[in-house]
């Protein structure tokens, strides 16, 4: 009883310290929930936009399949367009994009404009989903639900995927007409040859004949492109005809000479510029430029008989170490991009690993948050892979990055719902400490503010526009109701110290007490007068609650010690009796023995079940200490007994 009141002493341990440990406790959890709901905003740091905005320009239907036979990708080329180059887009609004395009399509040749086409829409997708995510937040912070977002109907892009189908339907038709002339263009060859036999077996005089001729070498170099396929064999065949037309019709010789010498010439010339490009930095630009020295070379024709292996093997060779050149370059272009991909197919996996862990908690969320950005930035680090798997492959890491910072938000989500159900409760708090701050039921409203002390510290965060104004009104009501207290208490200090020597009075006379004649009454006297005394010095409280306890578990201790030792001699005694009954009699003493103390044991448990029931009762503190008075005995009386039947058994054993 006196430890219960000596607490009404000290409020300011109450106002002050305990009261500041709530503070820091809340304020602590409070920058914690705040600093990760901001992070979980900022939270994509690694810059995808571009990815981003191809992947979306994908899905809106605005790809390109295919390459149409009018374009050749360099490497650089390539490399623009899957990073979403396209410098003269930078700057421009979605509005001046389209108008843009729309004037690409009225003044530009469709066959010229597809890299400025990649570049605008992955340009103008970059915007759009910015603008998208923009206005998801704006939903979501608004209270709307992140699963029913619709993104409004952009006029914008609604223009440019009509401009975007133009585009195409134009190109289609290009590539459509392209490979019709290139068909076109192979029957015009195939007659200017049939032309070339008939011309062989002609009769005409030689200047008709020869003019023909070259009218015939004229048509074949002005005719275009014929279908892949087809240009080998058509080659072959035309410079046979050639080599016929040189070799079989009579001509002037040194008309004929001069032509084999200036066809000799144009192919020593075209020899030493394919040997020049082996000097060329870049590999893709020197075999771009060997094509066009293999077209002239075909277009050429025969040389003397003699030189015609000789120039061939010199100009085969040169070719052959740029061919082998820009194999090995793409080879390897090709084996660094499949190992990029193996790269980012590991990096779904891990993403996808750490997108399957069960998070429940902001340092969970904060590591792998952390653990997310490494992979991110990794992913970035890593070149690009073949292009009909780069979009796909992206598309598996984006949609596990979504699902990932999709469920972060759930949770963080249901963080502000849990810190607004937690200003709730704390205004709740904030009323009860109020309602109490006027008591003067010192003892039962300290229980309580302290009760309400605890179940703030248990209440988690508020947001941080909250938590200060709440904690200050809460502190206040505390604050008022201690002081007070403080005031009223002040005036007994001079009761407290008559208790003190009242209470050391008391200890004297049981340190010196025989308890063996007067046995446990003696001790329930001791405790019933101590609770009478009141207060004491709160700085003494504790010493002299420490020596009081010790000088009561000494009083236990030789009454239990006396009793136990006079009650076990009685029992040898008994032992020696039922053993000259028999050893029935000893197994069934020994068996009341083992129920007896099955008994005390739930007769102990039902008196500690009872001081739960005590301690809310007017008098607590004496029932429970009368109480627990009987718990110690009982447990005395199970040692007695468990040491008598451990004694029957050592008899039984030595008879035997």
């Amino acid at each position: 009883m006196a430890t219960e009141k000596s607490t009404l002493n000290a409020p300011e341990e109450l106002a002050g310290p305990v009261a500041e440990d709530v503070q820091t406790a809340a304020e602590v959890a409070e920058r914690e929930t705040t600093a990760a709901i901001a992070e979980d905003e900022a939270a994509v740091q690694v810059d995808f936009a571009d990815e981003d905005a191809a992947l979306a320009a994908r899905q809106a239907g605005l790809e390109i399949e295919g390459e149409g036979a009018e374009e050749l990708p360099d490497e650089a080329g390539e490399a623009a367009v899957e990073a979403g180059a396209g410098d003269k887009f930078a700057g421009k609004s979605k509005e001046e994009l389209v108008a843009l395009f729309a004037r690409m399509l009225e003044e530009q040749p469709v066959q010229t404009l597809r890299r400025d086409v990649e570049a605008l829409k992955i340009a103008f997708y970059r915007l759009r989903r910015a603008e998208v995510e923009a206005l998801r937040r704006t939903f979501e912070q608004e209270g709307g639900a992140a699963g029913e977002f619709t993104p409004p109907v952009d006029g914008a892009e609604t223009q440019l995927k009509e401009l975007f189908k133009e585009y195409r339907s134009r190109r289609d038709a290009f590539i459509a007409d392209l490979e019709a002339e290139k068909v076109r263009n192979l029957e015009i060859k195939l007659a200017i040859i049939e032309e070339l036999k008939v011309l062989i077996g002609s009769d005409e005089k030689l200047d008709h004949t020869f003019a023909k001729f070259r009218e015939l070498q004229q048509r074949w170099k002005e005719t275009g492109i014929v279908p892949q396929a087809n240009v080998k064999d058509l080659w072959e065949n035309y410079n046979l005809q050639v080599e016929n037309f040189y070799g079989f019709i009579k001509i002037n010789r040194e008309l004929r000479d001069l032509d084999l010498k200036k066809n000799y010439e144009h192919k020593v010339a075209l020899c030493e510029q394919a040997e020049a490009l082996v000097l060329e930095p870049s590999v893709v630009e020197a075999f771009r430029k060997l094509q066009k020295l293999h077209d002239e070379w075909r277009e050429t024709g025969p040389v003397a008989h003699e030189y015609k292996e000789v120039l061939w093997e010199r100009f085969k060779d040169a070719s052959t170490r740029i061919n082998k050149a820009h194999q090995a370059h793409f080879e390897a272009l090709k084996a660094e991009q499949m190992k990029n991909f193996e790269l980012k197919n590991e990096l779904c996996v891990a993403m996808e690993e750490l997108l399957s862990r069960p998070l429940t908690a902001r340092k969970e969320w904060n590591r792998a948050s952390d653990r997310l950005l490494e992979i991110q930035k990794t992913w970035k680090s890593i070149g690009f892979a073949p292009k009909k798997e780069n979009s796909r492959v992206y598309e598996r890491f984006r949609t596990a990055c979504d699902k990932f910072f999709e469920a972060k938000r759930r949770f963080y989500a249901g963080l502000k719902a849990e810190m607004e159900h937690n200003l709730q409760l704390k205004n709740e708090l904030c009323e009860a400490a109020e309602a109490l701050a006027g008591s003067e039921e010192w003892k039962k409203t300290t229980d309580e503010l302290i009760a309400l002390q605890a179940r703030w510290r248990e209440v988690g965060a508020v947001s941080r526009r909250h938590a200060d104004v709440v904690w200050k009104r809460f502190r206040a009501a505390c604050d008022k109701f201690f002081e007070r207290k403080s005031a009223h208490f002040a005036s007994v200090d001079g009761e407290q110290e008559e208790n003190l020597r009242k209470k050391l009075l008391l200890l004297d006379q049981m340190a010196a007490a025989d308890v063996k004649e007067g046995g446990y009454e003696v001790i329930r006297d001791f405790q019933r007068r101590w609770g009478e005394i009141g207060f004491v010095p709160i700085k003494r409280k504790e010493a002299l609650q420490k020596r009081y306890k010790e000088t009561v578990d000494a009083l236990f201790d030789v009454l239990r010690g006396s009793e136990r030792d006079r009650s076990m001699n009685r029992f040898r005694e008994k032992v020696s009796t039922l053993r000259a009954a028999g050893d029935r009699r000893v197994r069934s003493e020994r068996e009341r023995l083992c129920n007896r103390v099955r008994q005390l044991e739930q007769e102990a448990a039902q008196l500690e079940n009872n001081i739960g029931f005590f301690a809310k009762s007017k008098n607590a503190e004496a029932l429970v200490a009368d109480v627990r008075a009987k718990i110690d005995r009982v447990r005395d009386e199970i040692a007695a007994t468990v040491e008598k039947v451990k004694l029957l058994d050592r008899e039984a054993t030595a008879g035997e």
